[in-house]
């Protein structure tokens, strides 16, 4: 997280992220439903992938080739302008950029309807640094069981 603190101890990214959720939200509520809406919050999502450089590009993109391939029932969108996954409009696995926060490590974060439950304690937040053939079959591993 940046040092640089606004208010309530928020850091300027932060409030960015929660300007950029607001967005999302009243650009969805104007777009209803169905093919089009899916079209757009693909094409938002697709534009976030693309602002991105160096790993950050590499782990979105690869990590949206794995969602889009091993479980297509997640719609693309954005989410606090990060690109994320949903089912039924419920965020289920999202990609949170190192440069967004200005932080050292890239995040790949599962919300709480992922079925990742293992027992009473498990990851919900991965740190990925890099983008090789292990990393991605763990990706593809997490997504699947992820998704159901």
């Amino acid at each position: 997280m940046s040092e640089k603190s606004t208010y309530a101890g928020l850091s300027e990214d932060e409030i960015a992220a929660m300007k950029e959720r607001t967005a999302e939200l009243k650009a969805s509520s104007k777009r209803g439903a169905g093919a089009k809406k899916a079209e757009a919050d693909l094409a938002d999502c697709l534009a976030k992938l693309a602002e991105m450089d160096g790993t950050d590009k590499a782990v979105g993109e690869t990590l949206h080739r794995i969602v889009t391939t091993v479980a297509p029932d997640l719609a693309p969108k954005t989410w606090y302008g990060m690109p994320a996954y949903a089912r039924d409009g419920k965020v289920i696995v999202f990609f949170k950029p190192a440069a967004k926060f200005k932080v050292r490590y890239a995040e790949v974060g599962f919300n709480e309807f992922a079925q990742l439950d293992d027992g009473d304690i498990w990851p919900t937040v991965y740190a990925v640094t890099a983008m090789n053939a292990a990393i991605e079959m763990k990706l593809t591993e997490l997504i699947t069981r992820a998704a159901g």
